[in-house]
């Protein structure tokens, strides 16, 4: 088994290795499959084995340079998604102990922590005052 590990690894170094875009693409195809079970229908599993394969290519290129400029093209343009697909389980468990607000003066945003009931918040970049609910 270690001799397998072994050659494994070896392959693998110089190649990009998983990233954010492969492992949401692998995340879609379950998601398409298990969706598939119920629908049946051919294309989503045509789609499902095309994302797979995509997300092989990303894993085992070994143009890394390029791969990172695609895969933080993807991360810049997921806007609130981000953290939920970089980190599910540390955004999940941030949405559970914190509420994100924003500043009604100057819109900046901040966190609150859930549970606490009406809370006076200043806000850090233009220090006005104002109440919220967390």
């Amino acid at each position: 088994m270690k001799d397998l590990q072994q050659k494994f690894a070896e392959w693998m170094r110089g190649r990009n290795g998983s990233d954010d875009l492969a492992r949401c693409a692998c995340d879609l195809a379950i998601l398409l499959v298990v969706i598939d079970l119920f629908a049946r229908t051919a294309w989503l599993t045509w789609l499902a084995l095309a994302l797979l394969a995509y997300a092989w290519f990303r894993i085992s290129s070994k143009n890394v340079r390029q791969r990172a400029v695609e895969n933080e093209y993807f991360m810049g343009h997921l806007g609130k998604l981000r953290p939920w697909v970089a980190s599910p389980k540390a955004a999940f468990a941030e949405a559970r102990s914190y509420k994100h607000v924003s500043c009604p003066d100057c819109g900046q945003k901040m966190r609150v922590p859930r549970g606490k009931g009406n809370i006076r918040v200043t806000c850090p970049a233009c220090h006005k005052k104002f109440e919220v609910k967390s």
